[in-house]
């Protein structure tokens, strides 16, 4: 409410306790409820607080040793140092702790665009689930797949491939968005440095790593490589893990894995895991194993 709404306001209460016909009020186009007063700069923002670096975020007042305490932080993005309003979180604390909740939730449920699979080349493929809920509440379904997408998992790996790569939406989206095609590249490029063929990239839509079992027992591959998305956490929802077993079936074990977790612009990135996991498959493939026979 401005000066003038209130002003009148005001006179009109005064009139009408003094028996007096009310004043006019403020017309309608003089009543903006929601504009700022005075000149504003309209092409101002708030300031994005999820683009904040909690580790370089330290809001103790009057630390004893400030310098100490940052280099402490720079090595981990727990939300460390943050300070306290009387008992409480100071408010950009819990504002930050919101909408990293709110961003772990939309990756969960959101879907991988198809732009993504189309523009990076991968053959398309989806478990026995229909839906995101059903993904979400039948794991099971996310680990199989019907005669269909069995038939082309098979054409597009044919029979005992040295290696089948593929891709899952997993438990996050934006983690496969923001780190998969790099990762892949880096893959593929080491692979063929190593005398590999990395062969096609298989995309399978509401995945689980149990997915790689039916794969392999599917084509016969000797290692199948599975990027995946990692269930969001409030550090980040753009972790990736990759997967990869030597000669899966279903029902294998799951230490029969080796897994490679936190890829993510402030974990592993995306490259480096790339090239980590291709000489990973070298040694699979030369040491006929995966997970703890890994040696």
């Amino acid at each position: 409410m401005n000066e003038k709404e209130l002003r009148a306001l005001v006179e009109r209460m005064v009139a009408e306790l003094a028996g007096q016909a009310p004043t006019p009020q403020v017309k309608g186009s003089d009543y903006h409820p929601m504009e700022p007063e005075g000149p504003t700069d309209s092409s101002a923002c708030l300031e994005d607080i999820a683009a904040i670096d909690l580790r370089e975020q330290y809001l103790v007042e009057n630390p004893t040793n400030a310098p100490a305490f940052l280099a402490l932080k720079k090595k981990t993005p727990a939300r460390l140092g943050v300070g306290r309003a009387g008992a409480r979180y100071k408010t950009i604390t819990m504002l930050r702790m919101r909408a990293d909740h709110a961003a772990a939730q939309d990756s969960v449920f959101s879907q991988v665009p198809e732009t993504f699979i189309s523009q990076h080349g991968y053959v398309f493929a989806q478990t026995l689930c229909q839906e995101k809920d059903e993904y979400l509440t039948r794991p099971d379904r996310g680990r199989r797949f019907d005669e269909q997408n069995q038939a082309l998992i098979q054409r597009t790996f044919g029979t005992s491939p040295q290696v089948a790569l593929v891709v899952g939406d997993g438990l996050s989206s934006a983690a496969i968005e923001a780190n998969a095609a790099d990762c892949m590249e880096a893959i593929q490029a080491g692979l063929k440095g190593y005398g590999i063929e990395p062969g096609p990239v298989l995309f399978v839509k509401y995945c689980r790593v149990g997915a790689s079992d039916h794969i392999g027992e599917l084509t016969g591959a000797q290692v199948v490589c599975m990027l995946v998305g990692e269930r969001p956490g409030l550090v980040t929802a753009e972790s990736m893990s990759a997967y990869l077993t030597y000669q899966p079936y279903l029902g294998i074990p799951e230490s029969k894995r080796t897994v490679i977790s936190n890829i993510h612009r402030q974990g592993t990135t995306a490259v480096e895991a790339g090239a980590h996991i291709a000489d990973l498959i070298k040694t699979m493939l030369e040491k006929k194993a995966s997970g703890i026979d890994l040696r």
